[in-house]
């Protein structure tokens, strides 16, 4: 049996060997229990009841048994289950509803122009730094009602907690926890002051969001909020960087992104199938399940690899980078029960910025490799230097 060892920074997700296994078998034993590589087979198991998430067990599996990062990971929505689970989410649900996010495209769409016209006219851009990280972190302030000048302590925060989806995390503890305190507090004002004013903003909406008379205690919102703020933030960024380098490899479809921006949003659809941040997406079994020739006892663990499922000529016959194409759904954003809750706010943010970069940098290269995460675990660009033709004031 092959044997992909996850847990190594070098092994490459994408990689032609995973590629060349695929075609073979359609899971694989890894360090972190199997990986699914194929679509069909993964898309089911992320619907199966007889997995849960199972992101819970990821501080244990590196070493990370107590502690304030430990206890806050296994509270936050990605790593709960069952009823506390449902709960959970169905209190933090109006936030998250598609028509209050959608009503935000203008003020997404003046922060991708005014960022731009921070460096249009140099003609070069170090393109996370400049834009992805600035507009993510932003947009998360707008969401949480936070002043626009927070956005470098929020960025900086989550880039701390960034650490928790590192394949380093246990040796990353201090820095995570260290940011995590301070987030908590800031955050803990924030839920303290929309309790007393309420704004319109996902905070006063969360304070007041109640179902049958429950409402999110003060500690769950403190969680929530936190998760929030650095998750959101981060897969933002990294995603933005990564739907870049995958544009700028097909000159053709930057080109048509510029003259069609309503293929914005299936352009991040696009890039989210070839190229994702979540490079794989964690379920456990509840119960012993027998799938397709494996048996996976009740705590085995397995990985649906994002890219691999998003590539498999099975599902994608023709696998052609195309904007335009409509593809079964990707699995970036995973599935089922724990599908991730603020996915329109991704995929809104960013269908709004891609055209806009296309159409102002319409000849964008990128100036150099850039600086990158391993590609596994969540991935993304440190740095991403692009050139371009200046534009006049």
């Amino acid at each position: 049996m092959t044997f992909f060892d996850l847990a190594d920074p070098a092994f490459d997700v994408t990689s032609p060997v995973v590629h060349a296994v695929r075609e073979e078998q359609w899971y694989v034993e890894t360090s972190y229990g199997w990986a699914v590589l194929r679509h069909e087979e993964g898309a089911a198991l992320l619907r199966d009841r007889r997995f849960q998430q199972g992101n819970g067990k990821w501080p244990e599996q590196n070493g990370v048994h107590s502690g304030l990062f430990s206890d806050w990971w296994k509270e936050t929505l990605l790593s709960l289950e069952g009823d506390d689970h449902a709960r959970i989410r169905r209190l933090l649900m109006p936030a998250f509803r598609n028509k209050v996010i959608a009503a935000m495209r203008p003020q997404f769409q003046a922060l991708a122009n005014e960022l731009i016209d921070g460096f249009a006219p140099r003609g070069e851009v170090e393109f996370i730094s400049e834009f992805a990280e600035p507009y993510a972190a932003r947009i998360i302030c707008q969401l949480l009602g936070l002043p626009d000048d927070d956005w470098k302590q929020v960025a900086h925060w989550a880039d701390e907690l960034g650490f928790s989806f590192s394949i380093d995390v246990g040796n990353q503890v201090p820095r995570i926890e260290a940011a995590l305190s301070e987030l908590t507090a800031h955050l803990d004002k924030v839920v303290a002051d929309r309790q007393a004013n309420p704004r319109d903003d996902l905070v006063s909406t969360l304070v007041q969001a109640s179902v049958d008379g429950d409402r999110l205690t003060r500690h769950e919102l403190d969680v929530a909020l936190a998760f929030l703020a650095f998750a959101g933030m981060e897969t933002t960024r990294n995603q933005l960087g990564l739907a870049l380098q995958t544009l700028l490899k097909h000159p053709d479809q930057w080109a048509l992104l510029a003259q069609r921006p309503e293929l914005g949003g299936n352009a991040v659809e696009e890039v989210m199938r070839v190229n994702p941040t979540v490079t794989w997406v964690t379920r456990e079994a509840v119960e012993d399940v027998d799938l397709n020739g494996l048996h996976i006892p009740t705590g085995g663990v397995v990985q649906v690899l994002s890219h691999s499922a998003g590539t498999d000529p099975r599902a994608y016959p023709d696998p052609t980078f195309d904007i335009t194409e409509q593809r079964p759904p990707h699995l970036g954003f995973g599935a089922g029960m724990h599908h991730c809750l603020g996915h329109f706010v991704a995929r809104t943010d960013m269908a709004v910025a891609l055209p806009l970069l296309a159409r102002r940098m319409p000849d964008a290269v990128p100036d150099g490799p850039g600086q990158w995460l391993p590609v596994s675990g969540n991935t993304g660009a440190l740095r991403f230097p692009i050139r371009f033709s200046a534009q006049r004031p």
